[in-house]
């Protein structure tokens, strides 16, 4: 059974089956079209990440290619304050890549429609949005923000496609700075983590926890001739084990050889007895 069509008046939020609110968006004042886009409250009970807390982030589809994230981040700042926006082609868990890339190492992005996750610094910008009226349109493009389209969105992507060796040294140093400051706060923590399991005068050494998947082990040079001694003697029994290993094997194969030889003495002598028999019948 078709769902019900239903009027909404003037000045109301449009709800569609599926819990989406009915956004118009619109390119300019001067559009006479209108792109529809869909909204709704992001809630996925198995996704438990910072990145999208469930009671401030908006789920948005079919994003045209025309927005790029200040633009949408600069439509829906009118609901409140935006802390970011992420555009992927396809709905999915949030995946972590690493440092943020500048736009030199990443490969050029697909001009298809998207879908975006909108977090909010307030969760009270998610009813703002979800209940903006249908019939008042957000603008893209205006005077103070303009947005460039067709020939002179290709010319500009064709300028842009030239790289500057200017930009691209500051781009490279700054992300080398920012790869020398993480590595130095990782020996810092590590040089912390060494002081703190050290022995004591009595011998004893404390072990903490790490970093969570790392295994927390003592430092000391006791502990690791210790370790080195217990791998020796692992090693030790293990070539033992071999070695009897293979004497049981050599001991199997003589006595299979044994048997395979008394087996042929008994044949023969069976073959003898049988030519001496004096009674024939026939």
């Amino acid at each position: 059974m078709a769902p019900s069509k239903k009027k909404h008046a003037s000045g109301q939020a449009c709800i569609i089956p599926g819990g989406f609110t009915v956004l118009s968006l619109q390119f300019s004042t001067d559009s006479v079209a209108q792109h529809k886009l869909c909204v709704k409250e992001h809630k996925v009970r198995a996704e438990k990440t910072s990145h999208r807390p469930l009671d401030r982030t908006l789920f948005v589809l079919n994003i045209p290619p025309y927005c790029s994230q200040g633009v949408v981040k600069e439509l829906f700042s009118q609901f409140g304050t935006v802390q970011s926006v992420e555009l992927r082609d396809h709905p999915g868990a949030f995946q972590y890549s690493g440092p943020q890339l500048a736009k030199f190492f990443k490969p050029a992005e697909k001009q298809a429609f998207r879908v975006g996750y909108i977090v909010f610094q307030k969760s009270s910008s998610i009813t703002a949005a979800k209940s903006h009226p249908h019939d008042v349109p957000l603008v893209v493009s205006t005077e103070k923000r303009p947005v460039v389209t067709g020939v002179q969105k290709w010319i500009q992507q064709y300028r842009d496609s030239f790289i500057q060796p200017d930009k691209l040294q500051q781009t490279v140093d700054a992300f080398m700075q920012d790869y020398d400051k993480r590595k130095e706060e990782e020996a810092e923590q590590q040089k912390r983590e060494a002081e703190e399991q050290q022995e004591d005068e009595e011998g004893w050494v404390k072990v903490t926890r790490g970093n969570k998947g790392t295994k927390a082990r003592p430092h000391s040079e006791a502990a690791n001739k210790k370790t080195l001694q217990k791998e020796i003697r692992k090693k030790k029994r293990k070539e033992l084990m071999n070695f009897y290993t293979w004497q049981h094997r050599n001991t199997q194969k003589e006595h299979i050889a044994e048997l395979r030889k008394k087996f042929e003495e008994d044949k023969q002598r069976i073959a003898l007895l049988r030519a001496q028999r004096k009674f024939r019948p026939y």
